[in-house]
């Protein structure tokens, strides 16, 4: 009989290149919320992959930028400290953006690093044959590089020999987590992360990134099969605040109404969601209100 094998994946890469998507689908949950716009993830989210006779714990960390305010410092170091301890390193690069300057940096980093390197070339589903092969030849010149992988987070593309490349890291120990358990993130944080989802692509660019969102209470009703969920929008000035209501509280009902279909589908239940909009200027440099939001 085999013996059984488990490990930490840390998935590290610049803004945008689909770290969150990837997670989501070599998962089959959404676990990690996703949208076109940089600086999506804001803590580690651990999506666990549970197949007979192994487990794969993956660490889903926040891009790689320079940091503007406490948020930002707090984003990067979530990323650096998700790099210690673990089996394997997954490097993600974007085939229609190419290896850049960005990447090159973090490359640099990952070269130090105790821990094998994989890399996945993503999006090769909507770019060209000649700029997937660039992408990867540039990573091949990296020899501290254990693989490099090509596919699509978005197809499925690529990712069961991703899987297999990962299990080959991977060293004999326990079962971290119970089978039917795909992430170690409190349905609180999910149902905050799923409305912040919602609110950041509706919203496009008319708010930038100083929206937070906490969940204040979840109840389930008691005489019927129904959670009320209360929650709040932060955001850092007035004209936000009037953005993200919108005319006649329409703007909100929108994000309200969306973010309730995928809390109902995560909950496997009926939701009454209720959302309030509130001020609390700079929040992303005051320490108590990242703490309330989650970022410890």
């Amino acid at each position: 009989m085999k013996e059984y094998r488990s490990g930490f994946v840390s998935i590290v890469g610049c803004p945008n290149v689909g770290k969150s998507t990837l997670l989501n689908k070599i998962i089959g949950h959404k676990i990690a919320i996703v949208t076109d716009r940089a600086q999506t993830t804001r803590n580690k989210i651990t999506g666990v992959l549970s197949r007979p006779g192994y487990q794969i714990v993956f660490l889903d960390t926040p891009g790689v930028t320079n940091p503007k305010n406490k948020l930002g410092e707090y984003m990067q170091k979530v990323t650096w400290d998700a790099m210690n301890e673990v089996e394997a390193i997954l490097f993600m690069a974007d085939a229609e953006q190419g290896v850049r300057e960005r990447d090159a940096a973090l490359l640099d980093r990952l070269s130090s690093a105790k821990a094998p390197v994989i890399a996945f070339v993503n999006k090769c589903d909507v770019c060209s044959k000649g700029q997937i092969d660039e992408a990867v030849a540039a990573l091949e010149q990296r020899s501290f590089i254990k693989a490099v992988l090509h596919g699509s987070a978005n197809t499925g593309e690529g990712l069961e020999q991703l899987e297999t490349e990962l299990l080959a890291c991977m060293g004999v120990g326990p079962q971290y987590f119970p089978e039917d358990m795909v992430t170690d993130q409190p349905e609180r944080i999910i149902c905050a992360e799923l409305i912040r989802e919602k609110a950041l692509l509706l919203l496009r660019e008319e708010v930038p990134h100083g929206v937070g969102v906490a969940v204040d209470k979840m109840e389930r009703r008691e005489d019927r099969d129904m959670m009320d969920v209360y929650a709040t929008i932060y955001c850092e000035r007035e004209s936000h605040k009037g953005i993200i209501i919108g005319k006649g509280g329409s703007m909100l009902k929108r994000i309200g109404q969306e973010s309730r279909k995928d809390i109902e589908w995560m909950l496997g239940t009926s939701v009454n969601l209720q959302l309030w909009v509130k001020i609390k200027e700079d929040w992303r440099n005051r320490q108590g209100m990242l703490h309330e939001l989650g970022y410890e």
